[in-house]
């Protein structure tokens, strides 16, 4: 009978990522560019971690923090990212003037000055480029469509990357385009955001959408490629462009690994960080095992998350320990290497993070990020011990700082939990709290029983009811934090 491997301590965790930390520079395989490519001059090695592991850095949302007010609501949530385009580039004609300085919904917010506040206030910038001015659009008229003379695309991305890879701004990451998935994209013959003729359709009316049979090698050769020889020739990292979750993994896979004839690469020759959207734990870990864990590229992020499954105010909370817990177990040696971005913080009210006006107010999906935060703060270490719930909770833990945290998804009653080959803290003292995820307060009349029995730790609890979503429907369980705290 083999001998079971004690789980690695918090201690001996943390020594063993700060062993990893340090050789990751040396060991950690380059991404394989085609020979004729340009080289990726960016860092194409994974660097040493300067800090350990936060929940933070997994944490983000599209749109930018614009006032010293949301900047204080962006740290109280934990948000650490922005995202948006940047344009209009040459919006009227070929013969206007390239403006590559403006953001935001109908390009009506100066970058420039967005990018240096987020700099200050430890926010980390993803621009992303897009899209084709109306009057180049294959599609006449069309914005979503590949160009006509592709001359004006590398235009744009050569200006917006030269431009902000540079100091002051100093960004580092540039997603191409967004969900260009083509015809593969599921439910519509054509994706939201790439359009294209077809025979029975040469002026792409969205009405008469038919199979548009190029549309991903379009997408190859015209837009990606040559977007991310130039992101690649800056120094800076490549972002995917967002694959949307209609689009089906396999698809996804094919386009990745498909292999242009004219310019004699794949698209994930030239991908830095593989992207999708409103996804799960579960096709993370695919795109982890076949391109991350082989050295293809450097990490694994979603740029959308959220909207409409925001409903459900457990959502984000539950996603983001998940992710967290998951990252732990996957070689989380870069800041960077994960990442989920919100969609988004500041659009329609059912689907965003706050209440507009002057304080903001928080919804509840902006109150459970406050309470992910506050409870899950400090150093984060995998918990590798085997929890058995009682009937009515499941979940699952993660070390921050000393403190063991279980987030627990328990329907309405009496429930419990016991963990086996833990051993108590020296002074055999801990304190237990018990913290609704999407309010962040104590949970009332929880009767609250904890012991430790030399290495089997035991928690009980009253779970209260569950509640219920945005649209009155009730939720299946209550999800909250127990959280165990050694006491000296």
């Amino acid at each position: 009978m083999m001998q079971r491997k004690r789980p690695l301590s918090r201690t001996q965790y943390l020594g063993a990522c700060a062993m990893l930390a340090a050789s990751a520079s040396m060991s950690f395989p380059q991404t394989a560019y085609s020979a004729d490519a340009v080289p990726n001059t960016a860092p194409s090695r994974i660097q040493p971690r300067p800090e350990p592991p936060r929940i933070t850095e997994l944490i983000g949302a599209n749109g930018w923090p614009s006032s010293a007010n949301d900047f204080l609501v962006w740290k109280n949530m934990g948000l650490t990212w922005g995202r948006d385009s940047v344009g209009p580039g040459r919006a009227d004609s070929p013969a206007s003037a390239l403006d590559i300085d403006k953001t935001g919904p109908g390009y009506n917010t100066a970058l420039p000055s967005i990018i240096l506040n987020n700099n200050r206030h430890g926010i980390k910038s993803l621009i992303f480029l897009g899209y084709t001015p109306a009057w180049n659009g294959m599609v006449p008229g069309d914005s979503n469509s590949a160009p006509k003379n592709e001359h004006y695309w590398q235009e744009y991305v050569e200006a917006v990357v030269k431009k902000y890879s540079a100091p002051p701004y100093n960004v580092k990451y540039f997603q191409i385009w967004n969900e260009a998935a083509g015809p593969l994209s599921g439910g519509s013959p054509q994706a939201t955001f790439w359009h294209g003729p077809s025979p029975d359709n040469p002026h792409g009316d969205p009405q008469h959408a038919q199979v548009y049979a190029n549309a991903m090698q379009d997408y190859v050769n015209l837009i990606h490629i040559p977007a991310a020889r130039i992101i690649h020739k800056y120094h800076a990292y490549v972002v995917y462009g967002g694959w949307p979750d209609q689009g089906g993994m396999d698809n996804y896979i094919k386009w990745l690994e498909y292999e242009s004839p004219s310019e004699h690469a794949r698209m994930l020759d030239y991908v830095d960080y593989l992207d999708v959207h409103y996804l799960g734990i579960g096709d993370l870990d695919r795109l982890y095992q076949r391109y991350v864990a082989t050295g293809k590229v450097r990490g694994v992020w979603q740029t959308e998350i959220g909207d409409t499954y925001m409903r459900n105010p457990q959502y984000l909370p539950d996603y983001y320990f998940s992710l967290a817990v998951w990252a732990l177990d996957h070689q989380w040696n870069d800041p960077d290497k994960y990442l989920s971005l919100i969609y988004h913080w500041d659009g329609l009210e059912a689907y965003r993070l706050t209440h507009r006006g002057s304080p903001r107010t928080y919804n509840p999906s902006g109150r459970a990020l406050i309470a992910l935060r506050q409870n899950v703060s400090g150093v984060l270490a995998p918990f590798h011990h085997p929890i058995r719930f009682s009937d009515g909770a499941s979940g699952k833990a993660l070390y921050a700082d000393e403190n063991i945290v279980f987030q627990v998804h328990a329907q309405q009653g009496h429930r419990s939990l016991e963990v086996d080959d833990l051993p108590a803290p020296a002074s055999g003292h801990v304190k237990l709290t018990y913290i609704d995820a999407v309010s962040g307060t104590p949970v009332p009349d929880a009767k609250l029983e904890v012991s430790w029995q030399g290495t089997r730790l035991s928690l009980a609890f009253d779970a209260p009811g569950a509640g219920s979503n945005s649209d009155g429907k009730p939720l299946a369980s209550h999800l909250g934090y127990l959280v165990v705290t050694p006491l000296p």
